[in-house]
């Protein structure tokens, strides 16, 4: 079986074999009984395991997109206020699920091409906010926020911190240690290489929850799993896949992984700057894995998407305002150097 495109938008990604094999090969069986629970025990052990924190966080798996995930930690982990950090789509939805879920919520915006600045996040606080939410890695632009200099401000003012990392975790570092995060959430299938459909959070233990919601009640899902249960039907061969991907990683290594990122990332903005294209962000903001550029004067983004479909590649247009001045190219997952150098031929040809 050959993958039909390279999938250079950032997710869903081409996976590694073993994990198209693990879904297929995924038996029918019953989420209550034993075959489908040990395989969820042994995803939570693995995920803990490869991030290198099953001494201070628990895995909690929730069925759904990275979305789903990021709604089950912002309705449970935040406090009775939070102060969102919006510079991108994603720092959006973070304060739109807050409000929907009756959280005191109160934006500090950003442009999208710029980081928030940690002075200007202190002086946002206020009496009645006890928590801080933000995206390490907004997938609108490709930037990165720096997240340790927020966690400083979280930590010095007794505020909860929570992360949306679902285009970074395996994918850009992140320091469990420095950052010590309330809660962090990510899905399966972004930089770890698995499938669509199964997502999750890594929850500082004892953290204290809040029930706002039924099918995103952490505390719920979580005192589930950990007795060997799980509160409603999963995605149980997504699941499997989500394992073979998470055993491909352990062998790679986080590190590995991010470093074969970089690399593939440096190699699309050296083909970019061969044809004279301009990068959105400045190389300080840049993430590894998603990639921004200005669209050359006359040429529309359909063209570009168009002509690179033919040559077998996807992108993604920019998000917003942004689609009439840019694009986005990813590099997540299972892309091979021929690929990758495929890429810079075809998209010479997709802006001609």
């Amino acid at each position: 079986m050959t993958d039909a495109f390279t999938l250079m938008n950032p997710g869903p990604i081409n996976v590694h074999p073993r994990v198209r094999e693990a879904l297929a090969n995924s038996p029918d069986q019953c989420h209550r009984e034993h075959e489908y629970l040990d395989m969820q025990s042994r995803v939570r052990a693995k995920l803990v395991e490869v991030f290198g924190v099953a001494d201070d966080y628990d895995a909690v798996l929730v069925s759904g997109s990275g979305t789903a995930a990021m709604e089950m930690m912002v309705s449970s982990a935040a406090g009775e206020g939070v102060l969102v950090l919006d510079n991108g789509v994603y720092g959006d939805r973070l304060a739109q699920m807050a409000e929907v879920h009756g959280v005191r919520t109160k934006r500090l915006t950003a442009d999208w091409q710029a980081r928030h600045d940690p002075a200007a996040v202190e002086a946002a606080l206020e009496d009645g906010i006890d928590t801080i939410a933000l995206v390490h890695h907004e997938t609108t632009t490709g930037l990165l926020n720096d997240v340790p200099a927020i966690a400083e401000v979280a930590h010095r003012t007794g505020r909860r911190l929570l992360v949306d990392s679902v285009s970074g975790l395996a994918g850009e570092t992140f320091d469990f240690d420095a950052v010590a995060p309330t809660a962090v959430c990510c899905t399966a299938n972004k930089c770890i290489e698995g499938l669509p459909g199964v997502s999750f959070v890594l929850l500082r233990k004892g953290t204290a929850l809040t029930k706002r919601s039924v099918y995103f009640d952490m505390a719920n899902q979580l005192a589930k799993q950990e007795a060997g249960g799980t509160p409603f039907t999963p995605a149980i061969q997504v699941t499997a896949a989500f394992e073979a991907a998470l055993d491909v990683l352990a062998e790679e290594t986080v590190a590995g992984r991010i470093a074969r990122y970089g690399r593939a990332s440096a190699a699309i903005r050296g083909h970019m700057a061969d044809l004279g294209l301009a990068l959105l962000l400045p190389d300080a903001q840049l993430s590894k894995t998603i990639t921004c550029a200005r669209l050359p004067e006359g040429v529309a983004y359909d063209q570009i998407h168009t002509r690179m479909r033919e040559d077998g590649f996807v992108l993604y247009a920019g998000q917003g305002d942004l689609g009439r001045i840019a694009f986005r190219v990813a590099n997540m997952g299972q892309i091979s150097d021929e690929r990758l150098a495929d890429f810079g031929v075809a998209l010479k040809r997709a802006i001609s």
